[in-house]
């Protein structure tokens, strides 16, 4: 740490511990309120900031009445670092506070503080189960001080509701288990517009982001649930920043003419060879065809040149076949369950269902596994989790494990991570590891500490990379005798219910490494024994097992912090082996040479510090590499997020300008942009061809004749209705739009061989690509104008094919004197037309 850096934040925690000094001089005026007269203060806060009071001014009064709402209500008091914690969060940083420091009770101080505002506060945590306990729980602290709280899940929204079917029992049996048990009598079902207009809003990144995602495809303002992104706090900020963000969010419609295409590349694939048609690079985790692989490829296909203009999207379904076949391998990556392939998350281990992996890889996956081959997708709308939290005005976080990310988050965010000192001070203990030659023996070594520590009365946590390992690691405790709960993310409440059990003496409990992640292991079992506890305490508290590094260091932090929480004793030991994938692909030979020179048994581990380093250079070398990938994606999707939000922010003002009858100033701007470009086009077609000069001359005379009846041709256009119509002219050219920078994004990688730089490329032709949309869809409004004036569309349109792109949308057909009164009326109202325009 640089002087700099420890000066700045040695300033930062002596300005935090001042205005802690502030809060805890207004403990006793605090504790002197009535319950009204406490849900009084709050609201006459929350005016003092309407009214122009800042935040900031405000905080200490506002932290005050939060620590005394919960010790009422919880039982808990909020500890002077736990604030610490929440001030770090409202100045928009990430708070790193190590597990079992009480970071959901922690954020309650910013969430609050932020919501007075009015304006929104959205609390993100990593699943369904997490966002209801966590309302539910801490729900009762923010109805104390008059605030409205709610949560989002998969199928539906809730309102917290202290009377909804709440009684004195539930109440304390939330309080005694509500760390891990959702109290289900005070969720009260509401619409997810009402979600939204809460003051506090608990729900997944998931949930937020596709609701965003199916605002910007609704057709009226009324279906529009979300409001402006004021302020979020992200728990577990490294997972869902870091973790997903190369998954990008996408709302797809099916597309079923790519199916049996992937059913005959899975065949061409399966007949290649790695090594002689292909290579792969497990550490890129690309995989690249061969001269050989192409020749061999055309060959059973019958194809002349795969990679000819025409054939493109034969090579896509080559490309995704190839990855499914060497890159992504069945019980580590997914499983097939029910003839359905899902996702496991690599991270996680949790089952993802209802994902599928984007770009045609889910389908070839499908192929290659001998089921239904689902029709690929074609996309609407997408955006990833970077750029989705980019929408707010503020993001802040909170973590166990950010300080081995810091220059991520700053980087890309612009979050600073602050180190929260804990309550207590830690004496975990982090034993060395421990390295075999095989799984076996490292299996059979982790089944003989198991039953060691088993025999001295302490709890044991098992933590896995994989469904694979954790089923593995079961076996090899089954044939030991050893009675053991096994978590694979499947269930999440259910996993809170046993991980919060997973402290009593001897119990033993193997789990992927996120699986009950935000549920503390207290001591003694939930709720707690003082005497059991004591006596696990003085056998050494809860022994943590790792079977395997993982890739990222935070993953092996976080299975590390779930012992040695609030002071108590604990322990962490690694096994590692050299067949596992980190050590086989990272380092694993020098490592394995020598112990072959040493002749060390198989069942014989080696600890040593050069060991640890070695293990800790692969990590950071991954960590890095996945990093370099995921900000050069973000280089990439941030053309997409410019181009996203400029359409976005199109379609909203011609939906709200058609319900409020405000669409002429937008349709003039349009229409008249539009006629500028055509006579333009016209002037360059007549310097061209000087022989028409007559011809185009009349024309030129009929635009500008069109534009002098604008206000009178317009007026019957500045309905609700035709501002849907136009928003799906916008839609079905933004669609399009899609699919041409998916397709773009594949080609400019092939143009680095020609030395030309992919980005700079991309930049360039996303650019005309997006020119060509406006111009498509200024074409189109024209196109609805000139049928209002009743004129030969076809002779407009033969002078439109330098601007116009694609085939045009379907356009009212304009106003016909032919036209019954009783005809539907033109417009598509579906109304008729003596009661439409006809009126």
């Amino acid at each position: 740490m640089s002087f700099l850096t420890k000066l700045f934040k040695d300033s930062n925690l002596k300005r935090y511990q001042n205005l802690v000094a502030v809060i805890n001089a207004l403990e006793p005026e605090m504790q002197k309120l009535s319950g009204e007269e406490l849900t009084a203060r709050s609201l006459a806060l929350k005016a003092e900031v309407k009214n122009g009071r800042t935040l900031d001014e405000v905080l200490p009064r506002a932290f005050a009445l939060i620590r005394e709402a919960a010790h009422r209500t919880l039982g808990q008091r909020h500890f002077d670092v736990q604030l610490i914690g929440g001030m770090a969060i409202h100045e928009g940083k990430i708070a790193e506070m190590l597990t079992g420091e009480g970071k959901t009770l922690a954020a309650t101080a910013p969430v609050y503080l932020n919501a007075l505002s009015g304006k929104g506060t959205h609390v993100v945590t990593v699943n369904d189960y997490l966002a209801k306990r966590d309302m539910t729980w801490m729900g009762q602290v923010y109805d104390a001080l008059g605030l409205s709280v709610s949560c989002l899940v998969h199928d539906g929204a809730f309102m917290y509701d202290q009377n909804f079917k709440g009684e004195e029992a539930a109440d304390k049996e939330r309080d005694a288990l509500g760390s891990f048990r959702v109290a289900e009598r005070f969720l009260r079902p509401i619409s997810r517009r009402e979600a939204y207009a809460a003051d506090i809003t608990y729900g997944t990144n998931h949930e937020f982001g596709f609701d965003y995602l199916r605002d910007n495809l609704a057709l009226t303002t009324r279906d529009i649930v979300q409001r402006k992104h004021n302020f979020a706090v992200i728990d577990e900020v490294d997972s869902i920043l870091i973790d997903e963000a190369r998954t990008p969010l996408i709302i797809a419609t099916p597309d079923t003419q790519a199916s049996e295409f992937y059913k005959t590349f899975a065949s061409v694939a399966e007949r290649l060879n790695e090594g002689e048609d292909y290579e792969t690079d497990e550490k890129l985790k690309t995989v690249s065809i061969t001269e050989a692989g192409i020749e061999k490829v055309e060959k059973i296909t019958n194809i002349e040149n795969i990679y000819a203009p025409e054939n493109l999207r034969l090579v896509h379904f080559l490309q995704e076949s190839l990855k499914a076949k060497a890159l992504f391998k069945r019980d580590r990556d997914y499983i097939v369950r029910e003839g359905e392939i899902i996702i496991v998350d690599e991270f996680t281990g949790r089952m993802l269902v209802g994902r599928r992996y984007s770009g045609g890889l889910h389908q070839a996956i499908e192929a290659k596994e001998g089921v239904q081959v689902q029709n690929e997708n074609r996309t609407f709308a997408q955006i990833t989790i970077q750029n989705y939290f980019r929408l707010y005005e503020k993001i802040a976080g909170m973590t166990g494990t950010a300080e081995t990310s810091a220059e991520e988050f700053q980087k890309v965010y612009k979050l600073d991570v602050v180190a929260i000192p804990p309550n207590r001070p830690m004496v975990r203990k982090d034993l060395p590891d421990s390295i075999y030659k095989t799984k076996d023996a490292k299996y059979q070594a982790v089944v003989a500490d198991v039953k060691k520590q088993r025999e001295a009365g302490r709890p044991i946590l098992v933590g896995t990379t994989s469904i694979t390992n954790n089923e593995i690691i079961s076996s090899y405790l089954s044939k030991a005798n050893i009675p053991h709960e096994v978590l694979n993310a499947k269930n999440h409440e259910r996993e809170g219910e046993i991980i919060a059990q997973a402290g009593r003496a001897g119990a033993v409990t193997v789990a992927t490494n996120m699986a009950g992640r935000g549920v503390d292991i207290v001591l003694s079992g939930n709720p707690p024994d003082k005497v059991a506890a004591e006596k696990i305490k003085t056998a050494g508290g809860l022994h943590v097992i790792g079977t395997e590094r993982h890739e990222a260091r935070r993953i092996d932090n976080q299975l590390r912090g779930r012992t040695g929480r609030q002071g108590d004793p604990g322990s962490t030991q690694f096994y590692l082996s050299l067949e596992d994938d980190l050590m086989r692909i990272f380092g694993g030979d020098r490592i394995r040479n020598l112990m072959q020179t040493l002749k060390v048994p198989e069942d014989m581990p080696i600890q040593s510090k050069m060991v640890t380093r070695s293990v800790n250079q692969a990590q950071t070398k991954v960590e890095g590499a996945n990093f370099d990938i995921r900000h050069h994606l973000l280089d990439f999707d941030d053309v997409l997020n410019k181009q996203r939000s400029a359409i976005y922010a199109r379609r909203t003002k011609f939906i709200e300008a058609g319900e409020k009858g405000e669409l002429l100033p937008i349709l003039d701007e349009t229409v008249r942009r539009f006629a500028e470009n055509y006579k333009d086009s016209l002037q360059a077609q007549m310097d061209a061809e000087p022989d028409k000069r007559d011809e185009i001359q009349k024309q030129l005379a009929e635009a500008e004749e069109r534009l002098t009846h604008l206000p009178e041709t317009l007026d019957p256009l500045k309905s609700a209705i035709l501002g849907q119509h136009f928003t799906r002219i916008l839609d079905t050219l933004w669609i399009d739009h899609l699919e041409n920078l998916e397709a773009l994004r594949e080609s400019v990688n092939i143009r680095a061989y020609g030395q030309h730089e992919p980005l700079i490329e991309y930049r360039r032709d996303a650019h005309q690509l997006y020119q060509r949309l406006q111009a498509a869809f200024d074409s189109l409004v024209w196109d609805t104008f000139v049928q209002v004036l009743s004129v030969d569309l076809n002779q407009v349109r033969a002078q439109q094919n330098t601007i116009s792109v694609g085939a045009p949308a379907q356009v009212p057909s304009g106003p016909n004197k032919n036209i019954g009164r009783n005809d539907p009326c033109w417009c598509g109202s579906g109304k008729k037309y003596k009661k439409c325009h006809g009126a």
